[in-house]
């Protein structure tokens, strides 16, 4: 096992945008599918429930409603009903917003924030580089980032736990702490599977979910590692777009790279993946906008 000790996990999606498949992936085809704006609703034992990512919500029409911000909604065209947002896929799995304590922020991508003011009372953690990357650029420049400053609540920064320790490395995460590299086999492995990243963020202290920095697409974006008492999963957030990508080795059109933060780290950390994958064949890779993903692993009921 990679971490510490399991949590319950519940797979959704708050809308969809539609793009040419081929934007995604190397050779796909030319006609518009559907990108589901996955979240996670996370329930640690003791920190108890969290989301990671919120999708999108109706504020985020509101916010695209005039120039410039409305290029967003041009070039990135969304489906949305009102029952599609994560408050009403927590009603389904029985939580209301009130009992989210955290919500986990992969980046600031509008599809990523837009529901981030349904949960007064949560608390928000991001690696701080992501937020910096974005909180003082201009409105064309935002844009240009995918960013929405209105999406986020008016309090943001006084509920913000950015991860600012330093984040530690994987060998003194599993020595001593009862993580078994060797792909779940509780034996001595010759030649044991190696962990892609160098780093990784402890976001509570306890092994059970670790950040991984996955910058490329955007700058700080951040997976996270976890476990339920069934399987491990990474939740890679916007590293590739579908599960084809890592699985056939096919990267995105080279006119993706316009909306990347970072071409090559995006690149480095696509190929990373890709070792996870064959490394740990058993870990089940959840990328943000997978419709295969959703469809297969999705809990709780599903929007699309």
């Amino acid at each position: 096992m990679l971490t510490s000790a399991p949590v319950e996990l519940y797979l959704g999606a708050a809308g969809y945008c539609t793009h040419p498949e081929v934007l995604t992936l190397k050779g796909g085809s030319i006609r518009p599918v559907r990108f589901p704006a996955g979240f996670a609703c996370i329930i640690h034992p003791v920190h108890g429930a969290m989301l990671l990512d919120t999708g999108y919500s109706s504020r985020f029409f509101d916010e695209t409603a005039r120039l410039p911000n409305a290029l967003y909604r041009y070039i990135t065209p969304v489906v949305y009903q009102e029952e599609d947002s994560a408050v009403h896929f927590l009603k389904r799995i029985g939580l209301c917003a009130a009992d989210i304590r955290y919500v986990i922020l992969s980046h600031f991508h509008g599809d990523h924030i837009a529901g981030a003011r349904d949960f007064p009372e949560a608390q928000f953690i991001y690696l701080p580089k992501s937020y910096d990357a974005v909180r003082s650029l201009g409105p064309i420049a935002a844009v240009k980032a995918g960013f929405l400053a209105g999406l986020l609540p008016d309090d943001f920064i006084w509920r913000s736990l950015p991860l600012t320790g330093q984040p530690k490395r994987w060998p003194d995460m599993t020595r001593g702490a009862g993580v078994d590299t060797t792909g779940g086999t509780g034996t001595e492995a010759a030649s044991p599977p190696v962990f892609p990243w160098d780093e990784v963020y402890d976001i509570f202290g306890d092994g059970s979910l670790l950040g991984v920095d996955v910058s490329g697409h955007a700058a700080g974006m951040m997976g996270i590692l976890l476990r339920t008492e069934q399987h491990e999963y990474f939740l890679c957030a916007d590293a590739v777009w579908s599960s084809r990508a890592f699985r056939e080795q096919r990267r995105p059109h080279a006119l993706a790279g316009i909306i990347m933060s970072d071409r090559q780290e995006y690149r480095r950390n696509f190929d990373k993946l890709i070792q996870l994958h064959q490394q740990f064949p058993s870990l089940r890779i959840v990328p943000s906008h997978c419709q295969e993903v959703l469809s297969e692993w999705g809990a709780g009921g599903t929007v699309l």
